[in-house]
C-alpha cells in the first residue's frame, strides 16, 4: 500500500486563491464605490475652525495669474499650510507662490492645468487605499465660459473632484454637479 504523501492544501489549493482573489477584488470595488459615494460630501470630523493643509497646483500662464487670485480671496488662516506644485520647467510660478507666501495636504486645489490630473488622481487612489483623505477642490478657470477645459471635465466625469466649482452660470446649468461661485477675479 502507497500512502499519499501529498499536501493537505494541494487539492484545495486552486480554489484557495481564487477565493482570496475574489474577495480582494471585492474589497477593493467595496471601498471604491464607497469612495465614490462620499466624494463631494463634508467630513464630519473637521471643525469649521480646523485648518487644512492645502496642496496647489500651478500651472503656466494664466494658471498661475487666476490661482493667485484664487489665493487672495481665501482665508489664508483656514488653509494653512499650503504646498505648491509646479512643473520642473516652469520656475516663474514657483517664485510667484513664494512671492505670494512670503517665505501631505488635506486638500487640493487646482484650476486646470494638466499637471493637477496626476495629483487629483493620485489623492483619489490615497482615499480608496485608505492612506489619506483629502479634499479635491476644483475651480474652472474663467477662460472657460460653455464647455469645460480637458482636465475639468475628466474630473467632472470621473467624481474625482469632491467641490467643483464654475464661474460662469452657463457652465452650471450644462453640468449640474458643478457650483457657480461668480467671477472670482
Amino acid at each position: 500500500m502507497e500512502k499519499n504523501t501529498s499536501c493537505f492544501f494541494s487539492n484545495s489549493s486552486p480554489n484557495l486563491v481564487i477565493t482570496c482573489f475574489v474577495a480582494f477584488i471585492t474589497i477593493i470595488l467595496v471601498r471604491f464605490l464607497y469612495v465614490i459615494y462620499r466624494t463631494g460630501k463634508p467630513l464630519n470630523k473637521r471643525t469649521p475652525q480646523q485648518t487644512l493643509s492645502t496642496l496647489i497646483v500651478l500651472g503656466s500662464g494664466g494658471h498661475t495669474a487666476e490661482m493667485i487670485n484664487l489665493l487672495l480671496v481665501l482665508q489664508k488662516d483656514r488653509f494653512t499650510p499650503r504646498f505648491y506644485i509646479a512643473a520642473a520647467t516652469d520656475n516663474m510660478s514657483l517664485q510667484k507662490a513664494r512671492v505670494f507666501e512670503n517665505s501631505l495636504a488635506d486638500s487640493v486645489l487646482c484650476n486646470g492645468p494638466g499637471t493637477c490630473i496626476p495629483l487629483c488622481v493620485i489623492a483619489f487612489i490615497f482615499k480608496v487605499v485608505g492612506i489619506r483623505w483629502s479634499s479635491i477642490f476644483y475651480v474652472e478657470s474663467i477662460a472657460r465660459v460653455k464647455r469645460l477645459s480637458l482636465s475639468g471635465l475628466l474630473l467632472y466625469k470621473l467624481q474625482i473632484a469632491d467641490q467643483f466649482f464654475v464661474q460662469w452660470p452657463q457652465l452650471q446649468r450644462k453640468y449640474p454637479r458643478a457650483h457657480y461661485v461668480g467671477c472670482l477675479m
